[in-house]
């Protein structure tokens, strides 16, 4: 198997190549150039697995025919595509997927939609994250709230609008074939890993969902919160451009050359 790895995007990115080369793959590393010049390395022959930034996952999934590529089917990982089937595991019990247009068009009746009073959360639709979600309070709704016009431009871009959750820790997953194959815990601010022992119990959680929820993709993260004193789904994210924190990458690279 090549794993092509993108530098600088996470701090494990020597870490993974030394367990990929460990386990007898080869490695690349990325090159911004191929995004221009379009003269990649010829991969079609070759199991190719990406590891690096989330837009640079979704060319690689898009534009280079290799296989798996980069698990980054864009469409399948919108909140818009999974959140109906995850609902009994979701942290959001209620939520609006709306243009962001018509948020701050009529903001009065989402936050009635939703059941929200003073504040709300808001966060893309899109894997891809072309904003940071965050809380915003019910009179500060506009599109330059949400970064527009810095990160991205268009006025009709798909969002997610639920009532503000309390979460007290967050657990990340990776998924391989309906599998959960490694985990860590880690800090959503400080973009850090955490050691923590109540995660086997988080992992318990997570292989149900696993399980049970049909995937985005063969190879995915998958995030569980603990929400007022409950475990709960919070997202999935693409592998190819998620970050692993603490988990286990012998793991994680041992399950997916068995899948492939």
């Amino acid at each position: 198997m090549i794993w092509v790895l993108e530098r600088g995007v996470f701090d494990d990115d020597k870490a993974f190549a030394s367990a990929a080369r460990d386990a007898g793959h080869l490695v690349r590393w990325w090159d911004d150039d191929w995004l221009t010049s379009k003269k990649w390395p010829r991969l079609e022959d070759e199991v190719v697995g990406f590891h690096g930034s989330l837009g640079n996952a979704a060319f690689v999934q898009s534009e280079i025919d290799c296989k798996p590529g980069a698990w980054c089917d864009v469409d399948r990982f919108c909140c818009s595509a999974w959140y109906p089937a995850a609902k009994s595991w979701l942290v959001h019990r209620t939520w609006e997927i709306l243009p962001a247009s018509e948020f701050v068009a009529d903001p009065d009746r989402i936050f009635k939609s939703i059941g929200a009073e003073e504040a709300c959360f808001v966060r893309p639709d899109s894997p891809l994250k072309p904003f940071s979600g965050r809380v915003l309070q019910r009179d500060r709704i506009s599109l330059e709230a949400l970064d527009h016009g810095f990160y991205f431009d268009d006025d009709n871009l798909p969002i997610v609008v639920a009532p503000v959750q309390a979460i007290s820790q967050e657990w990340r997953f990776v998924v391989v074939d309906q599998r959960v194959v490694a985990s860590s815990g880690y800090d959503a601010e400080s973009r850090s890993t955490t050691d923590d022992a109540r995660i086997a119990p988080a992992q318990g959680f997570a292989e149900e969902i696993a399980s049970e929820l049909p995937a985005p993709d063969a190879v995915y993260a998958l995030d569980i919160c603990e929400c007022n004193g409950e475990f709960k789904l919070l997202e999935l994210n693409p592998f190819g451009g998620a970050d692993l924190y603490g988990c286990d990458l012998t793991s994680i690279i041992d399950a997916i050359d068995r899948a492939n």
